[in-house]
């Protein structure tokens, strides 16, 4: 479906041609569009009309030396092949007032430090600040490590490819701008989300690492059990879809947005992007064409969305073991569908404008309790029973949280393109539809894991509950960090709406 322009919040009008501008103070807007820039000189005026310009490019990050450690698991697993290759792709939007760019990673997740690296060499190498680059992290579960954790150590010669890919790939798509036009649009693909925390009746909660049995609701429960009661929580089955295109109608990219965890069914032993490499192959295969000699090629890509709590599990009954590789080429082919529909019926238009802001916001971290912390102590030590596989890991974590600092920053960023919110978080994000109800801009999606990787990011009433994603180590924020982030993700949407309104 389309999106019609949308009033400005608060009985605010959007600017557009002969509207009247929005009765808001311009020195907010000039503010926001013009402010600090990371030492650079003040973005240059708008050309004329607000012509568009775009440009995207890809950039192969299959690592070159074997064997690699993978994340995804709490034990070592080693890579000697790749399955298929991974990539970082990224697009380019210019109106010639506000340039940004979102570069997606074939990656479980990307430390904070790797992509501001990223980000302070491209802008040494084209002009585009820092804090208008969005980068994130697909999250499949068959990539090498970025960051060391527990016993998995990251491959540095690895990681020094990752963070010169993600380099490449921005400056490459900003050299790539030509005059373009964008669009986008909504669809719903249900068959492939499922909440993964269940409320179990008696006797199918059991004990967690920390040896206790008090959690309300358990993760990935045995499919097809007699004791599921209810999913603990919602799903989100939109598929958003940004389409950028040249003037005359070459895709130039395609980003859609999903809210599922990853897929799996991978062969051990490889790397492989999963579902969302598979997704923008299948894109570029369809809409990639043929080009002119010497054009860019087309690329699309996949972002991860609010997807902590949710993987593609019915887990009402049993499913039949599927051949490797099959599910997540399934999910791939049907999201690839319904977004080649909505693409079919998106209205492109060249003189959108955009808008960009970003906030660092501190929030405090959980502290382990002094019964935890000896509790961790002891079972380290041989004193204290296990009573669950993953016991051992989490009480090293509860060791290192202690002797962590107390705060974490974290980076928030809002996008908007013409009508189109995108928000960004750094953590693995539970469902919640709060920032699409309440955004000032129809529609609004989330990329999780963008700018770091702080853990799940569950709500005060999921905290409540318990089950893996509340435990200590798998979160490692305050209880309360959830309504704080989308606070401050409101905030800025309203910002780069009044900036939309003073123009």
């Amino acid at each position: 479906m389309n999106l019609m322009r949308q009033p400005c919040p608060r009985g605010r009008q959007l600017w557009s041609g002969g509207m009247q501008p929005c009765r808001i103070g311009l020195v907010l807007g000039f503010v926001l569009l013009s402010g600090s820039n990371w030492g650079q000189s003040a973005e240059p005026p708008a050309r004329p009309n607000g012509v568009l310009k775009a440009g995207a490019a890809k950039v192969d990050i299959t690592p070159r030396k074997w064997p690699q450690p993978m994340v995804g698991s709490f034990s070592e697993r080693l890579a000697t092949k790749a399955w298929d290759p991974l990539y970082v792709r990224a697009m380019v939007l210019d109106d010639g007032r506000t340039a940004l760019a979102i570069a997606i990673v074939d990656s479980c997740y990307v430390p904070r430090h790797v992509l501001d690296d990223a980000k302070q060499r491209i802008a040494k190498a084209i002009t585009l600040r820092p804090d208008h680059m969005l980068m994130a992290a697909t999250h499949t579960h068959t990539a090498p490590a970025s960051r060391n954790r527990r016993q998995i150590k990251a491959d540095p010669g690895y990681v020094e490819q990752l963070t010169q890919g993600l380099v490449d790939a921005v400056v490459q798509a900003y050299k790539n701008r030509e005059p373009a036009e964008v669009g986008w649009g909504v669809t719903q693909v249900p068959e492939e989300v499922f909440n993964r925390r269940w409320f179990m009746k008696p006797g199918g909660i059991v004990p967690n690492p920390f040896g206790k049995t008090d959690d309300k609701v358990r993760m990935n429960p045995p499919a097809g059990s007699p004791l599921l009661d209810r999913p603990a929580g919602p799903v989100d089955p939109d598929v958003s879809v940004l389409s950028v295109r040249t003037r005359d109608g070459r895709p130039i990219a395609l980003l859609a947005n999903y809210s599922l965890h990853y897929v799996g069914g991978i062969p051990r032993g490889g790397v492989s992007a999963d579902y969302f490499g598979e997704f923008a192959r299948l894109i570029e295969e369809r809409l990639g064409g043929d080009r002119p000699a010497g054009s860019p090629s087309m690329v699309a890509m996949m972002s991860n969305g609010t997807s902590g709590d949710v993987n593609n599990i019915s887990f009402r009954k049993r499913r039949p073991r599927a051949e490797p590789f099959e599910r997540m080429r399934t999910v791939a082919r049907r999201v690839a569908d319904a977004a080649i529909q909505v693409y079919q019926s998106i209205e492109h238009r060249p003189n959108v404008s955009l808008a960009m802001a970003q906030k660092l916001l501190t929030i405090d971290k959980r502290r382990p309790t002094p019964e935890q912390i000896e509790w961790a102590k002891r079972l380290l030590a041989g004193e204290e029973p296990k009573r669950h596989r993953w016991a051992e890991a989490y009480a090293r974590w509860v060791l290192d949280l202690a002797k962590s600092s107390p705060t974490e920053e974290l980076v928030l960023q809002a996008i908007r393109i013409g009508d189109l919110g995108i928000c960004a978080i750094p953590c693995e994000v539970f469902v919640g539809l709060e920032i699409k109800q309440r955004s000032p801009l129809k529609p609004t999606f989330t990329i999780e894991l963008a700018n770091g990787h702080y853990g799940y990011l569950p709500t005060p009433r999921q905290h409540e509950l318990g089950g893996y994603e509340t435990w200590l180590g798998s979160c490692i924020l305050e209880e309360h960090a959830s309504e704080k982030i989308v606070a401050t993700l409101i905030d800025l949407l309203d910002q780069t709406t009044a900036a939309h309104c003073s123009r």
